[in-house]
């Protein structure tokens, strides 16, 4: 039996590392998986701190793709170099302000009202069609920003409040980044790249605040949880390495509509399966 909950997390950690950086809510997507493919043998406490913490499998695949170009202290780079890299951790440090007050403040009660399928089917179409009417708006614009260093401190603070809208899963994390970004007229590229530099500190603060609750709660990991938490971080690794190369490919030559499209369908999916269903 261990062995099924061991192939079940392995495809909680492929469908994390796909949707982690794609505008389609991997928390949303998470949540969803916990009710139609659930552990057996694992606490409630486990799965709430497990829906976090799997994020940092994907979140490395970051780190290792952009090491280099988010390294100050690469002995190759010239000192201008290494202050346009230190210029862009600190627009990342102003971005997350925002998520970080929000979500010591809030974390426990978004948790505690908004983790549940009509949240996340409701918040899936209604930025699906954000999507679209953005995508429309931009139709045949060019962007203001299309480098970093065009980006002021101002507008990564304004991006990085549109952050803090992820706290309601079904929203996507990069997906409100990256519309936020758009809005201020960031270039596709850049916003997506923001998204990910971004992720780093938040998903490492997020994962941090969640074990330090389940410890404080009393909690210990089972043998299996352990094991579980392993194989999913792992694949999630592995998978998001893959779906980053994918995405920045392809916004390259196309549009965001895509993503929107399937956040429509997928959310109406969802919401007649609940209320048919149950």
């Amino acid at each position: 039996m261990e062995i099924l909950e061991y192939i079940k997390a392995l495809i909680y950690g492929i469908v994390e590392g796909i949707t982690e950086f794609l505008p389609i809510s991997s928390t949303g997507h998470l949540i969803l998986l916990e009710d139609w493919l659930p552990f057996k043998g694992v606490s409630d406490e486990f799965m709430e701190m497990f829906k976090v913490v799997i994020q940092l499998g994907a979140i490395m695949s970051v780190v290792v793709l952009y090491f280099n170009r988010l390294n100050p202290f690469a002995p190759k780079k010239t000192e201008k170099e290494k202050k346009y890299t230190w210029n862009v951790w600190f627009k990342v440090a102003v971005g997350c302000i925002p998520a970080v007050i929000f979500g010591l403040l809030l974390d426990d009660w978004f948790d505690a009202n908004f983790y549940n399928k009509p949240t996340v089917a409701v918040m899936l179409v209604l930025y699906g069609i954000f999507f679209l009417i953005l995508e429309k708006r931009n139709s045949g614009k060019t962007f203001a920003i299309t480098r970093f260093s065009q980006m002021s401190y101002l507008c990564a603070a304004m991006i990085g409040l549109f952050q803090v809208l992820a706290m309601i899963p079904g929203t996507s994390r990069s997906g409100a980044t990256i519309l936020g970004a758009m809005l201020l007229g960031v270039s596709r590229e850049v916003a997506a790249e923001y998204s990910f530099f971004m992720a780093i500190p938040i998903m490492f603060g997020a994962s941090l605040l969640k074990v330090v609750k389940y410890v404080a709660e009393g909690m210990v990991l089972s043998g299996m949880e352990i094991g579980i938490l392993i194989v999913a971080m792992i694949s999630a690794f592995v998978v998001a390495v893959l779906a980053i190369r994918l995405l920045m490919n392809f916004i390259k030559g196309h549009d965001f509509k895509l993503f929107g499209v399937y956040r429509i369908v997928l959310g109406i999916i969802v919401l007649a399966i609940h209320f048919l269903v149950g």
